[in-house]
This record gives structure tokens, sequence and C-alpha cells, in this order.
């Protein structure tokens, strides 16, 4: 209840500067996630964040209060912004070849609460729906492709991860003018080098493996 009260207490302060670009994340939480390096941690803070934003719409929607309908707005708005972060958290991971399966756990029972809450929500028809019923939409949506993506074996979501990047890289190399297309593969060119400078040096010829001394 606390942190709803605070999530309440935030949001209407907020209002007289709604037509600003809105962080989706409180200056707490923001921290939080700064200081959760691994990619577990992450996603399991963000799992919770995701469950706090769901339990305020239902405290909100639970008494018919005036002015309730921005705070509703605001709160699957952040919803689903944290999922998009989830989903974007989780391929960087894969990318990464890092294991995720315990975050991805935490954020699958949350999707898999969410998600039929988000529904009846929908179907409950609230007399104000009219003024959140883009950004419900918007979550139900979000919610049900994330929980799609996370029960995705991961070793073919990263793949798929690894696919889509290629096509978005040929995309902008297809875009590009000669001299453009030039200066990308100089500077590919000169990143190679610094990462071959950055090797150890070793006195092994091309294609010799390391013995291990226990088989010698």
């Amino acid at each position: 209840m606390k942190a709803i009260a605070g999530f309440l207490a935030a949001a209407l302060l907020a209002i007289p500067a709604a037509a600003q670009q809105r962080d989706f994340l409180t200056s707490d939480e923001v921290d939080q996630i700064r200081e959760a390096q691994e990619p577990n941690a992450r996603l399991t803070l963000y799992a919770k964040f995701a469950r706090e934003r769901i339990s305020l719409v239902r405290s909100l929607l639970a008494k018919e209060k005036a002015g309730r309908s921005i705070l509703v707005h605001d709160a699957l708005e952040d919803y689903a912004r944290i999922i998009d972060a989830i989903d974007d958290v989780t391929d960087e991971a894969l990318k990464k070849k890092a294991n995720v399966t315990q975050g991805l756990g935490q954020v699958a029972r949350m999707e898999e609460d969410a998600l039929p809450m988000l529904k009846r929500i929908e179907d409950s028809k609230p007399k104000d729906i009219e003024r959140y019923e883009f950004v419900l939409r918007t979550a139900i949506d979000t919610t049900r492709d994330s929980l799609e993506l996370t029960e995705t074996d991961t070793t073919k979501r990263a793949a798929d991860v690894e696919a889509r990047e290629e096509r978005e890289k040929k995309a902008i190399r297809d875009s590009m003018g000669t001299q453009e297309k030039e200066s990308r593969a100089t500077e590919e060119r000169k990143a190679e080098q610094q990462q071959e400078k950055r090797r150890p040096p070793t006195l092994m010829r091309p294609g010799e493996k390391k013995q291990d001394p226990e088989k010698k």
C-alpha cells in the first residue's frame, strides 16, 4: 500500500507537467536499475515494477474518483514501457550469450498474472475507459507479445535477434551512398585492427591449438 500511495502522490504532482515527456520509472527505480548490472537482476526488478503498476491501476479503478483516469492512463502507459524495457534487456543479454533463465522466469510469472487482469479491466468497461482505452489495449498487446517471446526457446530467440540485426544493418548499408559505405568499411577495419592489437601475443602458428599439460 505504501508503494501505491507513493505512486499516487508522484502522479498527482506530475499532472501540471503532463504535456512533457514523462519518465516511466521513478528516480528510485532508475537508481535500482543502474545498480543491477546483471541482466537477471534487472529483469527481476522490471517484473517487480510492472506488478506494482498493475496493482496501482487496480487500486485506482476500485473507487470512482474524479481525476482518476489520468492516473490510470499514466500507470498503464508506464507499464507498457516497462514491458518494452524487459524485451530490450533480454535481447541484449541473449546477444551476449548470457543465461537469463532466472530473470525470464520472474517475467513470465508476472505477465501470466497481468494479462488476464488487463483483459478483465477491458471487459468490465469502466465509465471513464474512453480516456485510457488506447493505452489499455497497448498494454494488453504488449504483454501478449512479450509473453510469447518469453516462452520462446532462448537459443531460437537469440538467433532471431541476430538475424534481425543483420537485416537492419543490411538495410542501412543499402540506403547508404558509395562514400558512406567506404567510410563505414574503413571504420569497421579500424575497429578490427584495434581488436587485434588488444589480443595477447602468442608464439603459436595459425591453426595450432594449446595442448592440455595433463595429456603430455
